[in-house]
């Protein structure tokens, strides 16, 4: 084992990373039990579905050829406590599904958008176009207006064998 370093610097840097893989590990594990959990409703679901099915076919012959014996009538009560069994562990496996799935939903913190353009090159001319701001405040009527800033959008327009940049400016910013 090497020797650890004493720099606090490399020392922060090393335990966050850990932190890190432990966060990553700890949300595969959730998202694995949630999956199996999801797995084993749609396993209990079908053989509930399955144990209905058998049991309208039974239902359905014994309408159309009365009862043999009371074996069939037993098999059928046997078959609807298995129907109600298999409901039941159906809606129990949902329950743990969702409980699983409520554990792994990660909600992600907020981050400022960066603007995912680079800038237009710098050798490219640029024509500027100003649109003027308001004189007088929409609320109020004063016209004691301060520049605050100013929006820039630049576009790029196509000319033939021609580039150049448009700049559109939205009026300043004003602040009563």
């Amino acid at each position: 084992m090497a020797a650890a370093p004493d720099d606090i610097a490399l020392l922060k840097a090393a335990l966050a990373a850990a932190e890190r893989r432990a966060d990553l590990a700890e949300r595969d594990r959730d998202e694995a039990v949630a999956s199996v959990a999801r797995v084993k409703a749609k396993v209990s679901g079908a053989e509930a579905l399955i144990a209905h099915l058998t049991l309208e076919i039974e239902k359905l012959r014994r309408e159309l050829y009365g009862t043999r014996s009371e074996r069939k009538a037993r098999l059928l009560d046997q078959l609807e406590m298995q129907l109600e069994d298999a409901e039941a562990a159906l809606s129990e496996d949902e329950l743990a599904a969702e409980q699983a799935a409520v554990k792994t939903t990660t909600v992600k913190s907020f981050e400022r958008r960066r603007d995912g353009r680079k800038p237009f090159p710098e050798h490219l001319p640029r024509e500027r176009v100003v649109i003027p701001g308001p004189t007088a405040c929409a609320c109020c009527g004063s016209d004691r207006l301060r520049k605050l800033g100013e929006d820039v959008t630049e576009t790029l327009e196509v000319i033939p064998r021609q580039w150049k940049v448009i700049q559109t400016v939205v009026g300043p910013k004003s602040f009563p």
